[in-house]
């Protein structure tokens, strides 16, 4: 669906667009009309940048000099479709969109074929929109790679997760990658203005309260689209009562200037403000990852606050609770013992009551986690082990610790001067225990936080006394 009706020349020179019919939606209507018209991004508008050269190139020179496949990353609402928009339509060329959910290979095939065509018969060119380039699958992302190389088409492809891991290696290595940066809540707050001012949005028909205008920017979490989108419903509410209150009150119009869009209209033109977090996408990724690390840091408080947008957004709360399982052991480990308890025991809780009443108990095993004291050094531990495992440092078992219970193998010595611990002081048996090329070998160094402090006291002795083994006879 082409949103734009026209380019013309605005002042000094600059490309202008101009707007689709007053019937659009009010994010369709303030779509910026020129790069100049764009926030946030100024990183990637700068004078001779490559996406500047793109959408308004100088000359032919600079045309063909300027990149011809984009790959526009960024969360939602940043801007990645107006940009696409503007590539075509300020630059004169003809543009065609696709969306990677409904399209498929001979879609792609037959844009490609036209675009040729036009290309090689009156010289027009061709720009090939495809929103949410993630979800093509590699055949898909294959069957561009043609029209790439040779220029049939101008490819600007949008995604909201990262391309290094959903855009295939060959696509990716032809194309330009442009990352947008989310929208701060002044950029927001500066459009939802612009829109309530400008007539190509609202007119200033309506008036946003204080209160109003900052919850709207909190709800929109950055996200330009969405804050337009519930602006255009409260203003809507907001007109329509006002008009039904002048009509009762038998006149024919609303009389006193701008209506007055209060908080309370703006929280019931939407329900709940929806969490931008896609479980599959990167926010699923930077969310957890900002959890395990806030539990990690105990900060109780950050730790809560994550795990309210994942159960908001609708989580599997079973992948949370194994989440926090992982972090008991990785991150508390010794130093509180309890908590690997506490998680195991969350994690078959939330499976027995469901949810809602789960994210009692997943804050729970959180808040014990977030406070308890830290030790990594079971982690650490069997990291180290493995290294040397891996990297072939293993040695033979000693024959004292071999199994011995079966026929013949106290005839190979399996199992000969073994001392069973119960019978030594303190179960604690002066003999090795690592492979000979190991000895002295430590894996697990203790903290001196929690509970794994009386583990380290009582590790010094056990190892004083394992150290004084005499070597076994072979």
């Amino acid at each position: 669906m082409d949103l734009f009706d026209a380019v013309t020349t605005g002042q000094h020179g600059t490309p202008v667009v101009e707007r689709a019919g007053s019937g659009a939606p009010l994010a369709v209507r303030m779509r910026p009309a020129s790069l100049d018209e764009v926030s946030g991004q100024e990183h990637l508008l700068r004078p001779g940048s490559p996406l500047r050269r793109l959408v308004e190139p100088a000359d032919e020179a600079a045309r063909r000099a300027a990149p011809g496949s984009v790959i526009l990353w960024g969360p939602p609402g940043t801007g990645k479709t107006t940009l696409a928009y503007l590539v075509a339509t300020v630059s004169g060329r003809r543009f065609v969109e696709l969306s990677a959910v409904t399209a498929g290979v001979k879609d792609v095939r037959q844009v490609v074929d036209d675009a040729r065509r036009r290309l090689a018969t009156s010289g027009e060119e061709t720009v090939l929109f495809i929103d949410e380039v993630h979800r093509f699958s590699k055949s898909q992302q294959d069957a561009l790679l043609p029209s790439v190389e040779n220029r049939w088409v101008t490819l600007v492809a949008a995604t909201t997760e990262n391309p290094s891991f959903s855009v295939n290696s060959p696509l990716l290595s032809r194309s330009l990658l442009l990352t947008l940066r989310p929208l701060t809540g002044e950029h927001v707050r500066d459009l939802v203005r612009r829109a309530v001012a400008d007539e190509r949005g609202l007119g200033g028909a309506v008036e946003l309260a204080p209160d109003a205008e900052d919850q709207l920017v909190r709800m929109a979490g950055g996200d330009a689209r969405k804050a337009l989108t519930v602006l255009e419903a409260a203003a809507g509410t907001a007109l329509s009562e006002a008009q039904a209150g002048a009509r009762a009150a038998g006149e024919a119009e609303v009389a006193g200037g701008p209506v007055v869009v209060g908080l309370e209209t703006v929280e019931r033109a939407v329900d709940v403000a929806a969490v931008r977090y896609d479980r599959d996408g990167d926010q699923h990724y930077d969310i957890v990852s900002a959890f395990i690390k806030s539990i990690r840091g105990s900060d109780v408080d950050a730790a809560l606050h994550y795990l309210a947008r994942m159960v908001a957004a609708g989580e599997d709360p079973r992948f949370i609770a194994r989440r926090i399982v992982i972090s008991a052991a990785e991150d508390v480990g010794m130093a509180d013992p309890s908590a690997l308890q506490t998680a195991v025991a969350a994690a078959q809780a939330v499976q027995l009551v469901g949810m809602p009443e789960g994210r009692i108990v997943l804050a729970e095993a959180v808040v014990h986690l977030a406070t308890a004291p830290k030790s990594n050094a079971a982690y650490a531990g069997i990291g180290a082990a493995l290294e040397d495992v891996r990297a072939g440092r293993i040695g033979v078992v000693p024959p004292h610790l071999r199994d011995a219970h079966y026929s013949g193998a106290e005839r190979l010595g399996h199992g000969k001067g073994y001392q069973y611990a119960h019978d030594a002081p303190h179960a604690i048996a002066p003999q090795q225990y690592l492979p000979d090329e190991l000895v002295g070998r430590r894996y697990y160094t203790p903290s001196d936080r929690g509970y794994e402090r009386q583990v380290a006291e009582r590790l010094e002795r056990i190892r004083e006394i394992l150290g004084r083994a005499r070597p076994p006879q072979r």
